[in-house]
């Protein structure tokens, strides 16, 4: 392995200084709207002044940091993630995105290379779903997207709604509220997240970087029930049984079954049973159970194979309902799109990943990120994947700098060749 370039230098130095700021143990904690995220924004805001960059923030509290290319009117390659964390989660999922826009950055102003046209750096805020139930509020905020009752949805720490936290942070709800947008959609050239990858495919691989060609969209039921009737374990006789054990299995079974069909078919998805449990005053050792509650999250990114399941799914409820004397109540349902990635800007990718013989394979996203914002609104996007071992929303996240020192040579290859000339101030 060559040795880091000066922009991962900067990147590993940030994310040391972000890691020893914000340390919760057992990992690190950057609550949105709340101190960790702030100081990292702080941060990050002055390692980019330093190089030059102009900054700003929008109504949201997102940051903007622009490195200004020779022609503001020409619409700006953008690279953006996002700052908080889950709680006691790792330093690198989202800020590693960010310190790589700004390693891009450090490697332009180095060599006195000015681009066509700018070059913003997007930090995004409130990413993680933990701390307000919502799909992406900051970047749906960016692009005057957001819906204004999510300004409602309440902190889970804290209780407080999203505008209560964004006033006291010292920005404007009210222009949110209004749609105001941070940036307009169309003055976005290209936006591209660099984020490690949350499962093991790089890793296996033995690549440093994988391109991501889409974002899973998905549909979640939070608050699932089984219904049946509660019974002597001894005196229930099976023709008799309102099991609500059997009727949850056969239900895991059976999608288990669709799942295998669709890997036979060369279809991805996934389907999660997160949360698994029933009453501790009902339950027992000697009792038939009545009543059992689940979640369901399912994920694909193909929107075909996410109606597919739906589909199949209300038919199991009927056939298992039927069978074992059950009913089910899926109770609250919440969806979101997937994110087909640019397929021009997987191929600049590909073009500046073969011209420094990178390996870079093609890998899926099936977690969020605020990339299927931007594709959601029509600007091109693409993603890169970072090799990380350990997945990621926990403290062990594995990323080695020199990875993430790929990621920022093929950003580098990638905004320089993206109007084909180097420009010299």
């Amino acid at each position: 392995m060559s040795s880091l370039t000066a922009g991962g230098k900067l990147a590993g130095r940030i994310l040391n200084a972000l890691a020893e700021a914000t340390t919760d143990a057992p990992g690190i904690t950057r609550v949105a709207y709340g101190p960790g995220e702030r100081f990292a924004h702080d941060f990050v805001r002055k390692e980019a002044e330093k190089l030059g960059a102009v900054a700003r923030v929008d109504a949201a509290g997102n940051l903007y940091l622009t490195l200004k290319g020779r022609d503001p009117d020409l619409p700006a390659i953008v690279i953006g993630s996002h700052l908080d964390s889950v709680a006691h989660g790792g330093n690198f999922d989202g800020a590693a995105g960010v310190v790589a826009g700004l390693a891009v950055m450090a490697e332009l102003v180095g060599q006195g290379i000015r681009l066509p046209r700018d070059l913003i750096v997007l930090a995004t805020r409130a990413e993680e779903a933990i701390w307000f139930p919502l799909s992406y509020p900051g970047s749906q905020a960016a692009l005057g997207l957001l819906d204004p009752r999510a300004l409602e949805a309440r902190r889970s720490d804290s209780g407080r709604t999203l505008a209560e936290h964004m006033r006291e942070e010292g920005f404007d709800p009210d222009a949110v509220w209004r749609g105001v947008p941070g940036i307009d959609a169309g003055r976005i050239a290209a936006f591209v997240e660099v984020h490690i990858e949350q499962g093991p495919r790089l890793t296996a691989a033995e690549a440093p970087v994988g391109i991501v060609t889409g974002i899973a969209g998905g549909f979640r039921y939070v608050d699932a029930k089984c219904l049946g009737a509660y019974a002597h374990s001894g005196a229930e006789p099976r023709f008799a049984r309102h099991d609500s054990v059997l009727g949850f299995a056969d239900l895991v079974a059976a999608l288990e079954t669709e799942w295998d069909a669709l890997e036979r078919e060369g279809r991805e998805a996934t389907i999660t049973f997160g949360r698994v449990q029933s009453d501790p005053t009902q339950h027992g050792g000697s009792r038939v159970l009545g009543e059992l509650g689940f979640t369901l999250d399912v994920r694909s990114a193909e929107a075909a194979v996410l109606e597919r399941i739906e589909a199949k799914l209300q038919n199991i409820f009927t056939e298992i309902a039927g069978k074992r004397g059950v009913t089910f109540e899926p109770g609250p349902r919440f969806t979101w799109d997937p994110a087909t990635m640019s397929l021009n800007l997987i191929g600049r990718l590909n073009s500046a990943a073969i011209e420094l013989q990178m390996l870079a394979p093609h890998v899926p996203s099936g977690a969020g990120h605020d990339a299927a914002t931007f594709a959601g609104a029509g600007i091109p996007t693409a993603m890169l994947f970072v090799r990380n071992e350990n997945g990621s929303h926990n403290p062990h996240e594995a990323m080695e700098i020199a990875d993430l020192d790929q990621a920022i040579r093929l950003l580098l290859r990638f905004v320089t060749d993206f109007d084909n000339a180097l420009d010299q101030p």
